[in-house]
């Protein structure tokens, strides 16, 4: 749990703004595939944009294509797959760092988990996949041994666990690196960034806007829900300041 202090905020005016989509921005669906964009959240989300200077970036695990469906240009910059593929603009093409894609036999046998377990869904990324159990949470423990099975004796991919899903992932992409990579490009550069997440996958890149001398935050700790936190970025855009944190 991370300590809530207004303190230690960026100035409203030097502010990178970075924010995670699932658990932050929009509330948890029962399928992934089955979120819904508030209709005030874009509108929000560009009125930060023009106060910052263009600095809004949303980082997630979801690929820059699911997100752009959602927010359009609502937002400056998209950093997916947890840093494995980046839209530096709107319109700009995707850019992807060289990782590997794990083998077709491993989306298989995830496929085949989902035939055997239904509720289960596979979502199919560039540079790897993730199997959602929510809508069967008794199947998680399978999908797991499964997948720690196929990564036995390799370097190359690692098993990740979030919000009831398991994904295998190329080894070397985190949030973190996808901070530290925005941060880099203009907009971002020289500002200071607030990063805002919900997950364990999140904390990496909490620690590396703390680490570039900005803020990161839990949803959990700081706001209690995203229905929270989409309510303070609509009033701190009207505002033109950051406002108290509500679990400040």
């Amino acid at each position: 749990m991370h300590a809530v202090s207004l303190d230690v905020l960026p100035p409203f005016g030097e502010t990178a703004l970075l924010l995670d989509l699932d658990g932050t921005l929009l509330d948890l669906a029962p399928r992934p595939d089955a979120v819904v964009v508030p209709a005030e959240l874009p509108e929000t989300l560009r009125s930060l944009r023009d106060r910052l200077g263009g600095a809004v970036a949303v980082v997630t695990g979801r690929p820059v294509e699911f997100v752009d469906s959602l927010l359009g240009d609502a937002v400056c910059a998209v950093a997916g797959e947890h840093g494995g593929a980046m839209r530096r603009a709107p319109g700009a093409p995707v850019e992807r760092p060289a990782l590997p894609a794990p083998p077709a036999e491993w989306l298989a046998v995830a496929e085949r988990l989902a035939v055997a377990h239904p509720g289960l869904l596979v979502e199919q990324k560039a540079r790897g996949f993730a199997v959602h159990f929510r809508a069967a949470p008794e199947a998680g423990g399978s999908v797991h041994d499964a997948l720690a099975a196929l990564l036995v004796g390799q370097s190359a991919f690692e098993l990740l666990k979030a919000h009831m899903l398991w994904e295998v992932r190329p080894c070397g992409m985190d949030k973190g690196k996808a901070v530290e990579a925005l941060m880099a490009l203009p907009p971002f550069s020289g500002r200071r960034p607030l990063f805002i997440g919900d997950d364990v996958t999140d904390e990496d890149a909490i620690r590396a806007a703390r680490a570039a001398g900005g803020a990161g935050y839990q949803v959990d700790a700081a706001f209690g829900s995203p229905a929270a936190v989409r309510g303070w970025l609509r009033r701190s855009a009207a505002a033109g300041r950051w406002l108290a944190l509500p679990g400040a």
